[in-house]
């Protein structure tokens, strides 16, 4: 069983004198920002010159730097842009600044589990990863509440970067709810498998098949739209409130049984896993991580191409059409923060 921590496990003291450069101000970053400065943190906040969110940081209070003087002037530096664009600036803007004793952190293991980024040998290195999108990071805190948290000590230069992981933590919120421990070797490939082979790839592939299925038998799109994608959330909220038995319980017992007799004939088990397994060797060997860094190198065509046709798709027409009509819309529930 991992290690788990609360609020009292963690001594939010263990920052004080101390500078926090995020690096970012996007969906994890804007939260991760506001969050420490309301813990009482002294926060700063690093990103490229002319960025569009410069000026947003700015209207929230923050004293915004380039991302070199941010790293000289921070105890710790937390990079919080996307995977795909740290390493190079690491490189650039943070390896030449990055002196012995400060604390380098990350919010996903992405980059140190596949050697992208090789912080030296005199600084702390730990991740700090709210399991849950920046705007929910946010809005839990401001509700007295906390989004559940991952620790990771990758390394421990100080013999203190435990404990300041663990302040860092409690400072965004994560104490209140709870952090269990793990390493970043483990976070990077249990994350990107959840990520591709269920709550992502396979749920969205799923959706989509469900929908194209009931509209090529002659059902209205709307029906199809609100019985194969909407309710998914509704399903999910009550998984996540009390696992599959909650969730089975508030059901029919048709819906039930249709589950056990039905569910094995779309996602055949022996099959599946297979496909699976072989999803999480190519993860474990680097071959994703080594598709997805050329994939960025080369222009991003595929997934370029992939995001508009799945934008045309009639699920997508249907449910634009469909939110705009309901009462039930609601835009401040979707992250639309940018790095």
């Amino acid at each position: 069983m991992a290690n788990m921590y609360y609020e009292k496990d963690c001594d939010l003291g263990k920052l004080d004198g101390k500078t926090i450069a995020i690096i970012g101000y996007g969906s994890q970053g804007h939260a991760h920002a506001l969050n420490l400065r309301d813990s009482g943190c002294n926060v700063i906040v690093g990103l490229r010159k002319g960025g569009k969110s410069w000026p947003v940081a700015e209207k929230d209070g923050f004293s915004v730097m380039e991302v070199p003087e941010a790293t000289k002037k921070a105890d710790v530096i937390m990079i919080l842009i996307n995977d795909e664009l740290q390493a190079d600036m690491y490189k650039k803007d943070i390896a030449p600044n990055l002196t012995e004793g400060k604390a380098i952190a990350f919010a996903h293991g992405f980059n140190i589990r596949f050697q992208l980024i090789q912080p030296p040998q005199g600084v702390d290195v730990f991740m700090a990863a709210p399991k849950g999108p920046g705007h929910t990071v946010r809005s839990q805190y401001t509700a007295g509440k906390g989004v559940p948290c991952l620790i990771a000590v990758e390394q421990d230069a100080t013999g203190k970067c435990k404990d300041i992981a663990l302040a860092y933590l409690a400072g965004i919120g994560g104490a209140r709810a709870g952090i269990m421990e793990t390493t970043m070797h483990e976070e990077a490939e249990t994350d990107l498998f959840g990520e591709q082979a269920v709550i992502c790839g396979g749920v969205v592939d799923l959706m989509r098949c469900g929908f194209e299925t009931l509209v090529e038998a002659g059902y209205e799109p709307e029906n199809a739209y609100f019985e194969c994608i909407h309710e998914m959330k509704l399903i999910v909220d009550l998984i996540n409130k009390g696992g599959v038995a909650a969730m089975n319980y508030s059901i029919s017992d048709t819906a039930e049984y249709g589950e056990y007799v039905s569910g094995p004939r779309v996602l055949p088990y022996e099959e599946t896993k297979k496909n699976m397994k072989a999803v999480l060797q190519d993860i474990q060997d680097g071959v994703f991580a080594g598709k997805w860094i050329a994939e960025n190198k080369n222009g991003r065509t595929f997934f370029n191409s992939k995001r508009a046709a799945l934008a045309k798709h009639p699920m997508e027409q249907v449910g634009k059409r469909l939110r705009e009509q309901m009462l039930w819309k609601n835009d401040a529930d979707l992250d639309t923060a940018s790095n």
